[in-house]
């Protein structure tokens, strides 16, 4: 488990050893079973790799030890300084859309304004767990309101398999490969976006109505997270592209 952390961040054993200031022999003997780590070393090693604390949890089992880094529902009453912060995040950000989604993109929360994008869609995108990735690229869903589709498309699936890569999760490689397949009649997908004189950002250009919305997002964490289920949380937020967006929101 170690050695495939390690070669996922493309870190050698020396350049390893160095961080965590031990020798290389030494990581070469925990890859190989020779050498038994210390509990602070499981610790110290999974740092330094940036392996997500669900998975140092399972490194640590792997070496004998109990987990130590604790798993609670986002319900928990010992979560609730957590759950008001999302309160009010969200609530902050209104008129405009956002949301929190876990590690699997699973819709947690959201304020009034994310509506929007749960207009005509089909009941069954809508069944719980919620997937936000699938809602934006499904064609019965956002994927069929995008007017730039390909180039988000695109960011989007570049962003899904390098999360899914970075973090070890199959089931992000699942999801990865189901939205890479959606067929979308008569769209070009190889359309690639030359960034103009005046782009900034990447927008998401949505057809609401009559009207097309241009948004960009945000993306926001907690910083130095211990619990498991927080360290996975993300708020999203939409923000206007330009002034006939924010007039629409109103």
């Amino acid at each position: 488990m170690l050695r495939s952390w390690r070669q996922r961040r493309r870190v050698s054993q020396l350049d390893l050893a160095i961080d965590a200031d031990v020798s290389s022999r030494h990581i070469s003997f925990l890859e190989t079973g020779r050498a038994r780590p210390s509990r602070e070393m499981v610790i110290k090693l999974t740092e330094e790799l940036e392996v997500p604390l669900r998975h140092r949890n399972r490194l640590l089992v792997a070496a004998g030890f109990a987990p130590v880094f604790p798993e609670r529902e986002v319900r928990d009453p010992r979560l609730r300084s957590v759950r008001e912060a999302l309160d009010k995040i969200l609530a902050g950000c209104e008129p405009y859309p956002a949301l929190v989604v876990d590690a699997g993109w699973n819709l947690v929360a959201a304020n009034s304004a994310a509506a929007l994008f749960m207009d005509g869609v089909p009941a069954e995108l809508l069944r719980e767990p919620v997937n936000v990735m699938r809602l934006s690229l499904h064609p019965d869903a956002m994927g069929g309101r995008l007017v730039n589709l390909a180039e988000v498309r695109a960011h989007l699936l570049h962003r899904l398999r390098r999360q899914a890569e970075m973090s070890g999760d199959g089931r992000l490689a699942e999801l990865h490969d189901e939205l890479a397949g959606y067929v979308y009649p008569g769209v070009d997908l190889k359309v690639a976006h030359v960034p103009g004189p005046s782009d900034i950002l990447l927008p998401l250009r949505i057809r609401h109505g009559a009207t097309i919305l241009s948004m960009f997002t945000t993306l926001a964490t907690f910083g130095s997270p211990v619990d498991v289920t927080v360290s996975e949380l993300a708020i999203e937020m939409f923000w206007p592209n330009d002034e006939e967006t924010a007039a629409a929101f109103g």
